[in-house]
């Protein structure tokens, strides 16, 4: 379902993108390269100088490789533009502190308490956030779980999201075995 038509004529300001695109390495581990970029319809002077409509104020990537258990073994991190050459872009090595997080276990907050506020870019920081759900579209297409055939667990999806409510009728009707009768 689209959404509705504005309720007013607008004028275009601002655009950012986030893309994100996952790979399978012939070594078996997996990259996510995380894409941010920001643009304005309109010039704007920074420090850096003067943009034309059009131009990135950020182009900043991200890419976290990690293995079929979703544990991070390696980051690096580019910012191709920003608006404080010398200054946003001397944080990139940062990124490397998140070595060793688990994507699905803690992962958003563990990443801000090792790279929030002033010891990260708010940027790349924000990056990281769309990592989990990324990586669970991806690397469990291509990885049998160890834990799939396991008839005592539920599928990692349930009870993560609302489609997959244990008491909803996605669960009930499709995964029986999971559902959870609402008092």
């Amino acid at each position: 379902m689209a959404l509705p038509p504005p309720s007013a004529a607008r004028k275009s300001l601002h655009r950012r993108a986030i893309e994100i695109e996952a790979f399978q390495r012939d070594d078996g581990l997996f990259d996510l390269e995380a894409r941010l970029t920001d643009v304005k319809t309109q010039p704007i002077e920074l420090i850096r100088g003067r943009l034309e409509p059009g131009e990135p104020i950020h182009d900043m990537t991200l890419r976290v490789t990690i293995d079929a258990e979703f544990t991070v073994v390696a980051v690096v991190a580019s910012s191709d533009a920003v608006p404080v050459p010398g200054a946003c872009d001397a944080i990139a090595s940062a990124y490397a502190q998140m070595v060793g997080l688990n994507l699905l276990r803690g992962f958003r907050r563990a990443v801000k308490a090792r790279l929030g506020g002033t010891r990260g870019c708010t940027h790349l920081t924000e990056l990281t956030g769309v990592l989990p759900t990324a990586a669970l579209q991806s690397v469990p297409h291509v990885v049998r779980r160890a834990d799939a055939d396991d008839s005592s667990h539920p599928p990692f999806f349930i009870g993560q999201c609302h489609a997959y409510d244990r008491g909803g009728e996605v669960v009930r009707r499709h995964y029986p075995q999971w559902f959870v009768q609402a008092n």
